[in-house]
């Protein structure tokens, strides 16, 4: 009724407490009827109070107002390989559409049967809370700094160090989604995780140019090299220049002005 009504507060008073109390004892209870009842009376009628049946009008509100929201069939995300304390660890996220995080997959397949059926069933808890509408920074904040083994020195570019592969799960978790940059030894800076992508392709691509300029030029140096000597001075091949060579190292000419 409460929550229908839009009320900010709920207050609940003894009968007699106080002298100016907004309501009092009706019905024909008397106040000293109210405070005969027995204690376990008393906690006798708090549960029947309590009990509600699954077809009332406050369970179908409250199934109403907690649902679970599904991933679409075909979801984006990230897959991370590291190292925690010299053991492998692949951690794979689902994303909604929005880019917000869904589901977490764990797989650890060197540590035994029972170990990585442990990680699979937590992940999935953890998955079906975050379905639920439990905040990532809910669970990040209650299973950072688990300590179990395998601990020890991380394989990743910003975390370093973990107490335990739940730690370091979180850490990664926050720094991807939540942007926690205080639970990282190593800070990537302002750059988000979009921004981060982006930049990896760029970094490839010239790269990729980087290269491919260098394999067009020793292609060209290549031809015009033939016989060409060792360079008097450094050691480097020198190429034909006119009826002489020159050395494009250390700018030595041979034979020639």
């Amino acid at each position: 009724m409460a929550w229908e009504k839009g009320l900010k507060a709920i207050a609940v008073y003894r009968d007699g407490c106080k002298l100016s109390q907004p309501l009092s004892a009706r019905n024909g209870i008397s106040v000293s009827a109210v405070h005969d009842l027995t204690e376990q009376q008393v906690l006798d009628a708090a549960k029947k109070l309590m009990q509600v049946s699954p077809d009332t009008t406050f369970k179908r509100q409250l199934s109403s107002i907690v649902h679970r929201k599904r991933l679409p069939d075909r979801r984006s995300g990230f897959t991370q390989k590291a190292k925690v304390g010299g053991h492998t660890i692949f951690v794979r996220t689902g994303e909604y559409d929005d880019q917000t995080l869904g589901e977490i997959f764990i797989d650890m397949h060197k540590e035994g049967a029972s170990f990585r059926s442990l990680l699979n069933c937590f992940a999935i808890a953890v998955s079906i809370g975050l379905q639920y509408g439990v905040p990532l920074e809910e669970y990040v904040e209650k299973f950072i700094f688990t300590r179990f083994e395998p601990s020890g020195p991380v394989d990743h570019p910003n975390i370093k160090t973990a107490t335990s592969v739940i730690d370091y799960i979180f850490r990664l978790l926050a720094l991807e989604y939540l942007d926690r940059q205080d639970l990282v030894q190593v800070k990537p800076g302002s750059v988000t995780k979009k921004e981060r992508t982006i930049l990896k392709k760029e970094d490839i691509a010239s790269e990729s140019i980087t290269i491919s300029y260098q394999d067009q030029t020793n292609t060209f140096l290549g031809h015009m090299m033939g016989d060409a000597p060792l360079c008097s001075t450094c050691g480097h091949i020198t190429i034909r220049s006119g009826s002489c060579y020159k050395c494009l190292n250390c700018g030595t000419s041979m034979g020639c002005s």
